[in-house]
């Protein structure tokens, strides 16, 4: 008798260790939870690219907006009250397909022009006869705060590619479309008309004041503006900003290094995409 209960109790223990066994390797957070993908990653059982899109994925729900949004001095509008021969060269210049247009003030963001809508009036040698107002689409609004997975279903539900965002007291703070999302989880989404050519790194917005890519190489940043940044520690400029703060900084966070002033303009969790460099000691 004694050994059934015995035999018996074995096989409770072992049904027991079977169960704390199955939820034992679950992740608790997600922190275990990326170690259990990365684990399996080296293990093979996932593809690298696989575990990267993933891991895009799980990161979407922690940015917002602001942290990938095109920031305003980037942003090219339309001005409504600008002829089409006028405002055409920059659209083209520029390659985008849609663009926000701007009423009296540049706050005022009326909608939203497709350049598509522009194609039977330019084939037709019409192009004088094209109003802007007729032919506007509805523009959305969104705040800096919004999660990137909300916005996300948003733009998908409602079928939109672009929304305006607003910041806390309803100025226009910068653009943010449905490509922006999507390179946050599969990574930068290149087409024919992206240009890499180190010249595009740097473009100057006003007299002593630049758009200034985190990525651009030290020695053109240096080659540019006659400074001296060693190249010894990082190969980029936002190297050198982000030691400059001493931590990874959040947008419109700005820090002065030998005469230059770097304000950043587009930044994630993870680091500095875009930044305004104006030049302190120049006259």
């Amino acid at each position: 008798m004694s050994e059934d209960r015995s035999s018996n109790g074995q096989g409770q223990r072992s049904w027991l260790d079977r169960i704390t066994q199955a939820f034992s390797d679950e992740p608790k957070d997600r922190d275990d939870l990326r170690g259990l993908l990365r684990n399996a990653e080296k293990a093979n059982l996932l593809d690298p690219e696989a575990l990267r899109i993933i891991e895009g994925a799980m990161e979407v729900s922690d940015l917002q907006v602001r942290e990938i949004m095109i920031p305003r001095p980037q942003m090219v509008v339309i001005d409504s009250n600008v002829p089409p021969r006028e405002f055409l060269p920059e659209m083209i210049a520029s390659a985008h397909s849609r663009f926000p247009v701007i009423g009296d003030s540049p706050d005022e963001v009326i909608g939203i022009l497709l350049a598509k809508d522009l194609l039977p009036y330019f084939l037709s040698g019409g192009i004088d006869e094209f109003s802007i107002r007729n032919h506007l689409r509805p523009a959305i609004f969104v705040p800096e705060s919004k999660r990137l997975n909300i916005l996300l279903k948003e733009f998908r539900d409602n079928r939109n590619h672009m929304a305006v965002v607003v910041d806390e007291y309803g100025g226009i703070a910068g653009l943010v479309t449905i490509e922006d999302v999507l390179e946050q989880i599969v990574g930068d989404i290149e087409d024919e008309y992206d240009d890499d050519e180190d010249d595009t790194q740097i473009k100057q917005i006003e007299a002593n004041c630049y758009l200034v890519k985190a990525l651009t190489p030290i020695d053109d940043f240096n080659q540019r503006f006659g400074s001296t940044f060693s190249d010894s520690e990082f190969d980029t400029i936002g190297g050198i900003i982000t030691q400059g703060f001493g931590r990874l900084p959040a947008r419109d966070e700005s820090v002065e290094i030998d005469g230059f002033s770097f304000r950043v303009l587009n930044s994630d969790n993870r680091r500095i995409r875009l930044v305004q460099v104006s030049v302190l000691d120049a006259e």
